[in-house]
């Protein structure tokens, strides 16, 4: 909706992570190149920890838009809490190998195999695992055991494990050492810096054909930095609500305030999420010792909510309605 209302070419602020909008902060560029020395040493594991947010994948898929990939075969899984051989039937299946049927040695002779194939073929295949901190010490052991694919002294299978920062901490039990020990790089990605949140902001603006409007003023910038604490998703979610926000009050201006009303709005619905009995408790009836004053400011921010949604419905059909050419009711 607001795509129209400010004449951008796309969502600069969207969550799915698209290369097209990679910002190459400071944090990023060093990652980049430990992303890239790791490539070219073509053997290990090349470990990337960072916050939920932080621009992990987005990093990821960067690195994969930069490279020949008909030189690659490439397999992106997301893990979740699984025993060993789940884990390898999910490699498998990333890759695209057969796996029905099969007990762990044939499928893991299968997965040998593909990756020599590969190999002979003259192609890299790299196997990208995210949200790597909720693998299971069996298998991560698995996954060690795969980097032991070799064909003429060379690794035929390289791993790049994407994780939350209690990664770390995994990888220094000593159940680990011997994946420890074939990690060629390993990066830890922070927040962007206040400088760099603006210069992030307007960078994906711009991505989205952004030509000034709608217009920041100054102290925007610092706020939406302090209020996200730098971190990209966070910048992102914060700031498509903000020009949702703007699109409703019909603003070509966005102020500090705005940020701040928006930003507030956020963390109401973040503590709601993750307190979901308190705030049915805040719905029911009123206890007793609730003053009416309490009661008339309860009853003022689920009216402002509904108002607010209302005229989000009310402007979406006036969009589709100009864009099918029809006459509204």
């Amino acid at each position: 909706m607001y795509t129209e209302f400010y004449r951008l070419a796309a969502q600069p602020f969207q969550l799915a992570p698209d290369a097209r909008f990679f910002f190459e902060s400071t944090v990023h560029r060093q990652a980049m190149a430990y992303l890239v020395y790791g490539l070219q040493h073509a053997e290990g594991f090349i470990i990337i920890t960072g916050e939920v947010g932080a621009g992990k994948t987005i990093l990821v898929e960067n690195l994969l838009s930069t490279i020949d990939r008909s030189s690659f075969v490439t397999a992106n899984i997301v893990t979740t809490q699984l025993a060993g051989d789940d884990f390898l039937y999910m490699v498998a299946a990333g890759f695209g190998i057969a796996k029905e049927g099969l007990a762990k040695g044939p499928l893991l002779q299968r997965i040998s195999e593909f990756a020599l194939a590969q190999h002979r073929n003259g192609k890299r295949v790299l196997l990208i695992v995210d949200e790597a901190q909720n693998l299971s010490f069996e298998a991560l052991e698995e996954l060690r055991m795969l980097s032991n694919i070799v064909l003429d002294r060379r690794s035929a299978l390289q791993s790049f494990l994407l994780a939350q920062p209690q990664f770390r901490a995994i990888l220094g039990s000593p159940r680990l050492e011997q994946l420890c020990q074939r990690v060629t790089a390993a990066y830890h990605l922070g927040a962007l810096k206040a400088a760099e949140s603006r210069a992030y902001v307007e960078h994906r603006l711009r991505r989205a054909d952004w030509k000034g409007d709608p217009h920041f003023t100054e102290d925007c910038f610092s706020l939406i930095h302090q209020r996200t604490g730098g971190v990209p998703r966070r910048i992102n979610t914060l700031c498509s609500r903000l020009l949702l926000f703007g699109f409703l009050e019909e603003l070509h201006t966005l102020t500090p305030n705005a940020v701040e009303k928006v930003a507030n709005d956020l963390q109401e619905e973040i503590a709601r999420l993750t307190a979901p009995l308190a705030f049915a408790g805040s719905l029911a009836a009123p206890g007793p010792a609730e003053t009416i004053s309490q009661i008339t400011q309860r009853l003022g921010v689920l009216e402002d909510r509904v108002h607010r949604h209302g005229r989000v419905i009310k402007r979406a059909i006036e969009i589709a309605a100009a864009y099918f050419q029809v006459e509204q009711p």
